[in-house]
């Protein structure tokens, strides 16, 4: 029988480096041919829009998909798990605790391949709740000494602060600039819905690694194509998908400022197959969309939890 695993199940089995380590195993998969991932697509609805990707990993047992509707009212997610043999539905789960721990853990292995090994100052321009999970996984892959938040309002970044320092065990500090943020920071996190860039080139420095996170629309991006330039590294965790969603690079593609095959799979970062940093010098990029393979590794972990636990409702009918 299929189970039913709400918000408040996840949240009971689902922590970032839970979250981390099926990320990790799923992007050496993919680098080896044995999962599959179909890119975001989206239906226009009253107001905004539908979503829905999928992805299949049959050495775990699994395929499903993660589907949602987003418009000014709000957005509810959900993974489909299914049995990879064909046996039928697994589960159904509620996915926002999900989307914000896989967001956070992808950028969180981009880190451990990409940033320099010695990075112990983080600055987060976003405080809103994927901004949490994002912090918890760059110090999950580096030991972090201190680390500075930024956002528009005032009251957000305070909160931020306070609430991460009690969580994190080093000091998250607010500060009134972006500029104030980023200076001498060695990881980098934008988390905004911002259409205009809120991470400039002159913020720029060598040796710094970004995790851009925060958008999945044209219409959107934090860098600015100069800034996009000046990186000497650039990684996507989808390549089909960031031609499709990553404004930046859209942006700097289309001016001549960037071009598509510079462009590396963060799951062949994973495994070895490309480098994701070649000196200490570097100016490291991730670009992260959200793809659906994310999504389904962090099911598949939080399912079988689910399972051994007991936990969860049985779907009847």
């Amino acid at each position: 029988m299929a189970l039913y695993i709400s918000e408040k199940d996840v949240a009971s089995l689902l922590d970032i480096r839970m979250a981390l380590g099926a990320l990790e195993e799923a992007f050496a998969a993919r680098a080896r041919g044995e999962a599959g991932n179909l890119p975001r697509r989206r239906l226009p609805i009253g107001g905004g829009a539908y979503h829905i990707m999928a992805a299949s990993w049959p050495a775990k047992g699994v395929a499903g998909h993660k589907s949602y509707t987003a418009s000014r009212k709000g957005a509810a997610f959900h993974v489909m798990l299914y049995d990879a043999s064909g046996a039928g539905l697994l589960a159904v789960i509620e996915a926002n605790r999900i989307g914000q721990a896989r967001t956070g853990a992808a950028s969180g292995v981009a880190t451990k391949y990409m940033a320099r090994p010695d990075a112990s100052v983080a600055a987060v321009i976003g405080s809103g709740y994927q901004a949490e999970t994002q912090l918890e996984a760059a110090a999950a892959v580096r030991t972090l000494k201190h680390a500075r938040v930024f956002s528009r309002t005032g009251e957000h970044r305070e909160a931020f602060a306070k609430k991460m320092t009690a969580r994190m065990g080093f000091s998250v500090t607010a500060t009134t600039t972006a500029q104030e943020c980023v200076k001498g920071a060695d990881i980098v996190i934008t988390i905004t819905n911002s259409s205009e860039p809120v991470l400039t080139v002159d913020m720029l420095a060598p040796g710094m690694h970004i995790n851009a996170a925060g958008s999945n629309s044209w219409l959107r991006r934090e860098l600015d194509t100069a800034a996009v330039a000046r990186c000497s590294i650039v990684v996507v965790d989808d390549i089909e998908q960031a031609k499709v969603e990553c404004g930046e690079l859209m942006r700097a593609a289309e001016s001549g400022h960037f071009s598509w095959d510079r462009a590396l799979q963060l799951d062949k970062v994973v495994v070895g197959q490309v480098k994701g940093r070649a000196s200490n010098d570097d100016i490291t990029l991730f670009e992260s969309q959200g793809i659906a393979l994310e999504d389904i590794a962090v099911a598949e972990r939080v399912y079988r939890l689910a399972i051994e636990r007991g936990v969860g409702a049985t779907l009847t009918g």
